[in-house]
């Protein structure tokens, strides 16, 4: 890595594109084999900033991934943290190899079904979504020891540094994270250390506030100089086993000190002359992608009308949903019939029942296995000057999580239980739902919707990801979609999104991704489209304004140029590029 005299510094914020212009002026007659600086897309300006810190310090793309999820962790409670879990997508340029890092959530072993009913047999939803018995077990900081012990250069005082700095003298409260606090607040205000640091001066914070966070500042530092037992043994530990348990759920020391990152293989697939490489379970982002481009693939997308175009993706994302209700989970406990769902074969046959002009009712697709081998979440997306990158996605799963602080460490934990198919059948918080494959054990880790994800063509390489829950994996398809149309990376973090899932049968469409005109003939070939402004259907489902944060960079290597695209939904995001001198 350069020094500091030798970067050039371009930086353009939130709504605007970060572009870096090539070297010289001349196009390469040869694809460039390292990018010319380093690009950092993040859902705020301030985790944007901390990743490049650590690469001007000296740091690899893994060290930004810790100073820059760290500090989303601190910025961005309403998202993510300490408490929640991620999965990380690594490119080691040196090596040529992919690897994806799970450090999902896993569940306590009192965590059993039964658990989540009420004496009727119905489904505790407040149990699942709120408190203690909401919480998983956290995997955020062990991946950041994960990290830096094997991946990184730097220690992780330096890497944590921007982090414990920023949660110490605090930040201004923005308005997203006010508004989620208000829409929370009957929950958080029900526990005392949560009580402690949102309530701090008497009052609830408000946008223009300064937070501050000594308790997580301290948790941070404890981290950052012990490592794993900074977190999961000693005094942290014992906070966290008190304020979950005086709150009455059953969490023990042995389950935090014997939690593990799991090092997995990427799922890799090639689409119109991209190679994707994208997320394997315990995400169902990977396979999904999959089965929905290799659906897609035989169709000219580009030269279709906008409405049949929409129809076939939305049918494709049928069918993918269908199968990630039944047979995903996490592969340390169910056997998943990867081979199978990944297949061009299976693809086609998906394909063949698909009418070009008219929707597939979702309860003719079969409602049975058979049988065979937003605003919560954040994602970050990383290139570095010796071409290493990270595709990030962390989360505590709703809008704060459990909205549970133990006393004393300043960690909102997360709720990601209610992710797991607590009640088989019954849908979660995001509509989803889920059997005897994402049922809890104990140790197991919940299903999970994240999708980071790498393209990379003869002479583009692109990182992408949003948050969104389980509008996930239908964002970043048509993510790819959009970076395969030849768009940049601003206008693929722009694009308006839809989704459909299998269950409900309905197409959620934000403000303007259609006009009247796609919709009129959507709902001819059959299909029920819920556009916003529109009065709810009998499932009392409402489709939201706009929804994602989509983070993403890409470099063109046959101009030999870095740009990101940040989310306009998020004003407060930043994608960035610094140059360096070129290599001698």
């Amino acid at each position: 890595m350069k020094s500091i005299a030798q970067l050039l510094f371009v930086a353009l914020f939130a709504l605007a594109p970060a572009m870096a212009a090539p070297r010289d002026a001349a196009t390469p007659t040869t694809p460039a084999t390292h990018p010319p600086g380093a690009a950092i897309a993040s859902g705020h300006a301030l985790a944007t900033d901390a990743g490049l810190q650590i690469l001007r310090e000296g740091g690899n793309a893994f060290d930004a991934a810790v100073a820059v999820s760290s500090t989303l962790s601190v910025v961005e409670p309403i998202s993510s943290g300490l408490g929640g879990g991620g999965f990380f997508l690594l490119h080691d340029a040196k090596t040529g190899q992919d690897v994806f890092i799970d450090a999902r959530e896993t569940a306590p072993a009192a965590a059993t079904q039964a658990e989540y009913l009420l004496d009727n047999g119905d489904f505790n939803r407040d149990r699942a979504m709120n408190g203690p018995w909401s919480a998983g077990i956290p995997g955020l900081p062990a991946a950041f020891v994960h990290l830096a012990e094997k991946y990184g250069k730097l220690p992780l005082k330096t890497t944590l540094a921007p982090a414990i700095r920023i949660a110490s003298e605090g930040f201004p409260v923005y308005a997203r994270m006010a508004r989620g606090y208000a829409a929370r607040r009957d929950v958080m205000d029900r526990y005392p250390g949560t009580r402690a640091v949102y309530l701090a001066g008497g009052k609830p914070i408000a946008e223009g506030d300064i937070f501050r966070q000594p308790d997580l500042a301290h948790t941070l530092e404890l981290l950052a100089d012990k490592g794993f037992d900074g977190f999961y043994r000693g005094e942290t530990a014992g906070k966290l086993l008190k304020g979950v348990n005086d709150e009455g759920g059953k969490w023990t020391a042995a389950e935090l000190a014997g939690y593990q990152v799991r090092e997995r293989a990427p799922i890799v697939f090639d689409y119109d002359g991209w190679k994707i490489t994208t997320a394997p379970p315990p995400s169902s982002g990977g396979i999904a992608l999959a089965e929905m481009l290799q659906i897609l693939e035989p169709w000219d997308l580009a030269r279709l009308d906008p409405t049949h175009r929409t129809h076939l993706v939305v049918e494709a994302m049928r069918r993918a949903y269908r199968d990630r209700t039944f047979y995903l989970g996490d592969p340390d406990f169910v056997q998943i019939p990867q081979r199978t769902l990944t297949s061009r074969d299976y693809a086609a046959g998906l394909r063949a029942t698909i009418n070009p002009d008219k929707a597939t009712p979702s309860d003719m697709l079969s409602g049975k296995q058979t049988p065979m081998e937003d605003d919560e979440t954040t994602h970050f997306s990383i290139i570095d000057a010796d071409g290493n990158r990270v595709a990030a996605t962390q989360t505590v799963n709703l809008l704060y999580g459990s909205g549970l602080i133990p006393p004393g460490t300043g960690v909102l934990l997360n709720d990601e239980m209610d992710d797991f198919a607590l009640k088989p059948g019954t849908p979660n918080a995001f509509g989803v739902m889920g059997f005897d494959a994402n049922a809890p054990e104990p140790g197991k880790r919940m299903l999970s919707s994240m999708t980071p994800t790498f393209m990379e063509s003869d002479d583009k390489v692109a990182v992408l990801g949003t948050p969104g829950g389980s509008r996930i994996i239908t964002m970043v398809l048509l993510g790819i979609l959009g970076y395969d149309d030849g768009l940049s990376a601003q206008q693929v973090a722009a694009l308006p999104r839809y989704h459909h899932q299998w269950m409900p049968d309905l197409i959620d469409a934000e403000t303007d991704a259609f006009t009247p005109e796609v919709v009129e003939g959507l709902r001819a070939m059959g299909h029920a489209v819920k556009v916003p402004g529109e009065e709810a259907g009998d499932d009392g489902r409402r489709s939201s304004h706009v929804w994602g944060n989509m983070q993403t960079v890409e470099w063109d290597k046959a101009t030999d140029t870095l740009s990101g695209g940040t989310d306009p939904r998020n004003p407060v995001g930043a994608a960035k590029v610094e140059l360096s001198s070129p290599r001698r």
